[in-house]
């Protein structure tokens, strides 16, 4: 059964979760405890009640092995767009919680969206965007912790946006020397983008080793 939790900034080993891997319910969204959420290994995913996941098997992409797909290569030697990083974080993420075609509705709640924009504030969040004629057109964000990278969304308002954003911010962790870039689930896009999962208590091990590299994003 998950924990409800309350005031204390603590949460249950994520062993405990349940089969689906919810470990927690409730607390609050607040920096300090979303910074130890996710040195535990564990997540938010919803906002009203606030809910904490740890799933097995975790989906990660492996930075130092990262490969563009071959028809993504062509396009990264000869596309138009041009790359930032945090300059307009805010953007970046309420493009995130638009809802897809397809999809009336986003786990990107305005409660996330302010979690996460203190997260950036305090230096914990971080975005990645892609520009095309001055126009924001794709960008993905997430949380750092040392050597460790969670992605949390990505979006893209014209072809392969949000993939060149995503290989130009493999190519930043790599030269930075992270460790370890979570996704969390897998889903067809990530699988086709490289992605793989491994086992919780894997997971939970190499998250140790990157939360004590002394990386800078």
């Amino acid at each position: 059964m998950p924990i409800l939790l309350n005031k204390t900034i603590a949460f249950p080993n994520p062993a405990l979760a349940d089969a689906e891997g919810l470990v927690a319910i409730g607390g609050d969204l607040g920096t300090e405890r979303l910074l130890a959420a996710y040195r535990q290994g564990i997540f938010p995913w919803t906002a009203n009640p606030i809910t904490w996941w740890s799933p097995d098997p975790r989906a990660i992409f492996e930075i130092d092995s990262f490969t563009p797909p071959k028809r993504l290569q062509a396009t990264l030697r000869h596309h138009p767009f041009k790359l930032t990083f945090d300059r307009d974080f805010s953007a970046v993420i309420h493009a995130c919680a638009e809802p897809a075609p397809g999809r009336e509705s986003t786990w990107i709640s305005p409660r996330f969206i302010d979690a996460y924009m203190e997260l950036h504030r305090q230096g914990h969040a971080h975005s990645v965007e892609v520009w095309q004629g001055g126009r924001l057109v794709g960008g993905i964000y997430g949380v750092v912790i040392a050597g460790f990278f969670a992605g949390e969304s990505m979006f893209h308002q014209v072809t392969d946006a949000s993939k060149i954003a995503l290989c130009h911010l493999m190519d930043h962790l790599r030269a930075r020397k992270f460790e370890l870039f979570d996704t969390q689930v897998l889903s067809p896009l990530t699988a086709r983008l490289g992605a793989i999962e491994i086992r919780r208590r894997d997971y939970l091990e190499r998250l140790a080793s990157a939360l004590r590299k002394p990386a800078r994003f």
